[in-house]
């Protein structure tokens, strides 16, 4: 994900910018009552929220998809018009007399003046110059940049998408708008390939395949945000705990567990509450007591390291836990599993001196990377996020020597270890930079993955120390790191990297056993016995169904083996495997099978 400066330093910004404001010249071209709010270009795409009004009965009014062509075709006309993009700066009071009709620019305006909002309504720290951009006869807040004229959008390579709802400024307690997607691009070729790449992931949509494998559900009755897991996904997540332990194992963490609740004193002391409380559940009261459910682990595992005296010998102290947490993410944010109100964290906090912090942390870079191998991604962006000084006591913790050090701890580090990096400022954790990381899948969809924090606040609130060389109390500095991020967001984004062909060592079921016909049936259990005994998932389909509607069945579950027995191989003793990727050997020794299906979750193989 790029931040601003990134967005706007991309030459399909410009693009992609004027695009937004030609889209929502022609909207209230062709829908006069159409109020406007926000139209910003993001990566790979732009959109416009508009205020259609409502229908007798009150339901907000919404585009269709011949809305969307009428709007692109008027579109590609002005585009053609070659209409010079013009920037202005004006007083608040030009401003309000422009959009005397336009109730949400207005509240913009207002922030504007204030201070505390641009153009987007997004927060900033400084008074904006109120400026606008005009072309042909549509004029809006903006800074821009703009492209010189609308002859500058490539007519062949820009595209409607979508439309959708959306509240104005993201908050459910304001009014529905509708906005309409669309993306743009340098030349019809990028175009295409943009467009393919979307169908490519419609088909990957780890909503979609996660029902159809029998992953996981949502149901209503338990409630939004809250995925229940099914027999197929508690086996991919036991498969990623055991090779999350395993390396941790040899990296010298020590696995702890922690309650799902705890009284509201821990979240005060730990600066969590009130400036947190609006992303957690609201607490219950016991005996006169507040108690949350917890929407992080490091206070309990800060409790767990000032449980006795630490000396600079018990350090780096590494303490992992696969606690599950809770938070309470807006209705609209929720996602599949990619945004959820109950997750498994692949959680850890690394307490060291600052002489131990890089060993540590880029102990924490190298795990990153070994599992982007593993996983076969290709493409990633370590982001060191940053503070900002006028943030300072509001956004962040108020010691700008404190930020300033350990921001050049990180950087070194990243730097002495040889690892790539970009800055991002003004996107630093409240207590302490941190390296996001950001990973794209095998057709190129974006996601976040994970993060590597420092922590220099909040150890002092809980009065940690250890007695280091000389005799005296230290403070140590704390590493919040989860290189696996939530299971939930982890196994969303496989189930789309690997378009669910999950490899052998991670998928639910390892082979299933096809019976010809159910004389062979004794002779499949049989085989089934064996297998599971060397440690095989495997089950065989028994069903009255032919053989090819049962190969059919395991093909469209994605298992990676599939044994196909019949009269040959029950009187020979051996098997027919047939591979998910259609290879086939006839006449295979089920012990040979076995050493080759060990070897590959041993080795955890991305190879059939």
């Amino acid at each position: 994900m790029l931040n601003s400066i990134e967005l706007e330093n991309d030459p399909l910004y410009k693009i992609r910018h004027s695009a937004a404001h030609v889209m929502a010249q022609a909207v209230v071209e062709l829908y006069p009552d159409a109020k406007l709010a926000i139209g910003p270009p993001i990566e790979n795409r732009f959109y416009y929220d508009f205020d259609l009004g409502t229908d007798e009965d009150g339901t907000p009014r919404s585009f269709s998809l011949d809305d969307l062509a009428k709007i692109e075709k008027r579109m590609r006309q002005i585009v053609a018009g070659n209409h010079t993009f013009t920037y202005r700066e004006v007083s608040a009071d030009e401003a309000r007399e422009l959009f005397k009709d336009q109730p949400y620019k207005l509240e913009l305006i207002d922030g504007l003046m204030q201070g505390n909002t641009d153009e987007y309504g997004n927060e900033t720290e400084e008074k904006t110059t109120i400026s606008t951009y005009r072309h042909d006869t549509f004029e809006d807040l903006c800074r821009g940049p703009h492209t010189e004229s609308t002859s500058k959008i490539p007519p062949d390579a820009f595209k409607l998408l979508s439309t959708s709802g959306a509240y104005w400024r993201g908050d459910e307690n304001n009014a529905m708008l509708q906005r309409i997607y669309g993306t743009a691009w340098h030349n019809k070729k990028e175009l295409k390939a943009y467009l393919q790449m979307l169908e490519e992931a419609k088909k990957r949509d780890h909503r979609k395949l996660g029902r159809e494998l029998e992953i996981f559900i949502f149901d209503e009755e338990v409630g939004p945000g809250l995925p229940l897991w099914l027999p197929n996904g508690t086996i991919i997540i036991e498969e990623l705990e055991k090779l999350a332990k395993e390396m941790e194992l040899k990296a010298g963490y020590k696995q702890v567990r922690t309650p799902h609740l705890c009284k509201d004193s821990l979240f005060l002391r730990s600066g969590h509450l009130p400036y947190y409380a609006e992303d957690m559940y609201p607490p219950m009261e016991m005996e006169g007591v507040r108690y949350y459910i917890k929407p992080m682990n490091c206070p309990f595992h800060h409790k767990i390291f000032a449980s006795k005296t630490r000396s600079y010998r018990d350090l780096p102290l590494r303490l992992a836990e696969y606690g599950t947490c809770y938070r309470f993410e807006q209705s609209g944010e929720l996602f599949g599993l990619m945004r959820v109100r109950s997750m498994q964290m692949n959680d850890a906090h690394i307490y060291c001196s600052e002489e131990q912090f890089e060993e540590e942390f880029m102990g924490v870079v190298d795990l990153y990377i070994y599992y982007f191998r593993l996983f076969g991604i290709e493409k990633y962006v370590m982001r060191l996020c940053t503070h900002h000084k006028t943030g300072l006591g509001k956004k962040y913790i108020d010691n700008e020597r404190m930020w300033l050090k350990t921001e050049e701890m990180v950087r070194n580090a990243m730097k002495n270890g040889g690892v790539p990096f970009v800055e991002a400022p003004d996107e630093a954790a409240f207590y302490g930079p941190k390296i996001d990381v950001q990973i794209w899948s095998a057709i190129g969809r974006e996601f976040s993955f994970a993060t590597n924090q420092v922590d220099f606040a909040v150890p002092p609130r809980f009065n940690l120390s250890f007695i280091n060389r000389k005799g005296e109390a230290e403070t140590p500095i704390c590493i919040h790191r989860a290189p696996l991020g939530t299971h939930e967001r982890t196994i969303g984004f496989l189930i789309e990297h690997y378009a669910g062909k999950f490899p052998v060592w991670c998928s639910p079921q390892h082979v299933r056993v096809i019976p010809i016909k159910d004389s062979h049936n004794d002779y499949a259990h049989k085989l089934i016995e064996q297998l599971q005994a060397a440690g095989i998932r495997s089950e065989a389909d028994v069903s009255n169904e032919r053989m090819n509607a049962k190969i059919r069945q395991a093909q469209l579950m994605k298992v990676p083996y599939m044994l196909v027995v019949g009269d040959r191989e029950v009187n020979d003793g051996n098997v027919s495997l047939r591979k998910r990727d259609g290879s086939r050997q006839n006449g295979m020794p089920l012990q040979e099978f076995i050493v080759l299906v060990q070897d590959r979750i041993a080795t955890r193989s991305d190879q059939l």
